[in-house]
């Protein structure tokens, strides 16, 4: 019988599932709605009751060894959700406890998403030789996961390696946590998107992104303006880079990482957000880190990376605890 894990990535608008074997196979995949329920019990509920279907035609053919979850504001110690912004449930939600609920007998684990995609990339992916590496999701906002000699980082309380909260500008602009110049502001799809309508406003230039509304407007347009040579999308890009690479360069000097991986929406435009943030990340460095630290590309997946992250996180706890 074949051993298996489920991964699960919680999202603000959909949560997405999986059935996860020690090589990274998916065997079964879903998803459910995260938005519409406003009440945790009554999703978990709903969550579980899928699973459950999803898993009919593997009856007897698999193990389920343990439940491995990635959500926003996920905390590795205590098991909790706590105060998600983009989630509808506030306050703490103690996951872990209400999940052994449906999965008495397993192993259940819970992180913040970010940190799974690391656990994932370590896994799964192309840190699977690596033990000093940081990735970093580019998505909505910014999340990241710190991995220091092969472990990753939590620090005292679980929240370790916020970077997407780091300041990359003194009153800058305003964020979703209620501050001022978070990095994820600038360095993000929607902060990408905030740059080109900034950039619009300070320069006399052509640009097919004028006639196209703020709330159309994707990180995907952007990069596919600038790959048609688009002079506003290409400075976006640029500038977006520049904010990234010097908070990197940063980030380097704590951990001397071998390799950061991107994933993620804005990531998807592959040379267009490493090219720059290699050139501006490079030029910020200390001396001694310069020509030391690759930007990669995650290999996982990106349209079921928090999956296979969520169920590297659990295969990961299993060893742990062989």
């Amino acid at each position: 019988m074949k051993e298996a894990v489920i991964g699960i990535d919680i999202g603000g608008t959909y949560t997405k599932y999986g059935i996860v074997d020690r090589e990274g196979n998916c065997l079964v995949e879903g998803y459910t709605n995260t938005s519409t329920h406003a009440n945790f019990d009554d999703y978990l509920k709903d969550l579980c009751h899928a699973i459950a279907n999803s898993m009919q035609n593997l009856k007897g053919t698999i193990e389920i060894r343990g439940v491995g979850m990635g959500a926003p504001n996920g905390n590795y110690y205590s098991g909790s959700i706590e105060n998600a912004a983009n989630l509808n449930w506030r306050g703490e939600i103690r996951v872990v406890e209400k999940m052994r609920k449906y999965y008495p007998e397993l192993t259940v684990v819970l992180t913040n998403d970010a940190n799974a995609a690391a656990i994932g990339e370590m896994v799964f992916g192309g840190a699977k030789n690596m033990k000093d590496f940081i990735v970093i999701t580019l998505g909505t906002g910014l999340g990241s996961g710190l991995v220091v000699g092969g472990t990753l980082v939590y620090g005292n309380d679980g929240f370790a390696g916020e970077l997407g909260h780091i300041i990359a500008q003194l009153n800058g602009r305003e964020c979703g946590c209620g501050r001022k110049g978070c990095l994820e502001t600038y360095a993000s799809a929607s902060g990408i998107r905030r740059t080109v309508y900034w950039l619009l406003s300070e320069r006399q230039i052509d640009s097919e992104l004028r006639d196209v509304s703020f709330n159309d407007l994707t990180a995907k347009m952007i990069s596919e303006a600038a790959l048609r040579g688009d002079p506003i999308a290409r400075e976006a890009f640029d500038y977006t880079g520049w904010v990234l690479g010097s908070k990197l360069a940063d980030t380097v000097a704590h951990s001397s990482p071998e390799a950061i991986f991107l994933l993620g929406g804005l990531a998807n435009s592959k040379e267009l957000i490493i090219q720059p943030t290699k050139k501006y990340m490079e030029e910020s460095l200390l001396p001694i880190f310069r020509n030391k630290v690759k930007i990669l590309l995650s290999s996982l997946p990106d349209m079921n990376a928090g999956v296979l992250g969520a169920g590297a996180l659990v295969w990961n706890e299993l060893n742990l605890h062989k």
